[in-house]
């Protein structure tokens, strides 16, 4: 009787391939998802936020982990609709110019100042909110607008003080107070003790920093 070694003899070289197959799998695909691990730790927070068009943010343009601030957000009737923890927007001076005017650019990026009674927004009397032009964030609103004489949009207050953010501004030898977009950093204009009760303030702003929605109710 043949002995069951002899009847089934091992092919070695069929094993060497099973073993090489075995110990190679792993690897491949570790080199298959490393590539596309890299790539969405980089760029997963670049989804682009458009300079507003309704678009959400993007975060850090370096590729750093995206930083968030508290806002609150508003329909476009003016609604209340709660506070909100939205993504910073961070975007390079070029995707800026991609999505905005030269004007836009200048005014928010730049922190231009376009001339007087040139804006649209100056002599706007309609019902409405005004949008970062940049991001969508909410940041007046026609209730506290009020005409100035000064040639730019002016109001006696934002839609939210968690909206805004203000900084000191010496650039003209002068102090100044920036008022800035809180979600991206926008340049909008500047803000004097000189305006209407209640707050006896005027948020003097930039036309070409807003983006006016008309109220329609209808909507909400």
């Amino acid at each position: 009787m043949t002995p069951p070694k002899a009847r089934f003899p091992r092919d070695r070289s069929d094993k060497a391939v099973t073993r090489r197959t075995f110990l190679a799998a792993p690897l491949a695909f570790a080199g298959a998802w490393l590539p596309w691990i890299w790539n969405d730790a980089k760029g997963r927070d670049r989804r682009g936020a458009p300079a507003y068009s309704g678009g959400g943010g993007s975060a850090s343009a370096d590729g750093s982990a995206p930083a968030y601030v508290k806002l609150v957000d508003f329909t476009n009737s003016g609604k209340r609709k709660g506070i909100v923890m939205a993504e910073k927007v961070v975007k390079t001076d070029a995707e800026w110019q991609h999505l905005l005017t030269p004007e836009q650019f200048d005014v928010t990026r730049k922190k231009g100042t376009e001339r007087a009674f040139t804006g649209k927004y100056a002599n706007n009397h309609e019902k409405g909110i005004y949008r970062c032009v940049c991001c969508g964030n909410a940041l007046f609103s026609s209730d506290t607008k009020f005409e100035s004489g000064t040639g730019w949009p002016s109001f006696w207050a934002p839609i939210a003080e968690q909206n805004v953010k203000t900084e000191t501004d010496v650039s003209l030898g002068m102090k100044r107070v920036e008022v800035l977009c809180k979600k991206c950093d926008a340049h909008l204009g500047h803000v004097f003790d000189d305006g209407p009760p209640p707050t006896h303030l005027r948020y003097c702003m930039n036309s070409a920093a807003l983006d006016f929605v008309k109220r329609d109710d209808s909507r909400e």
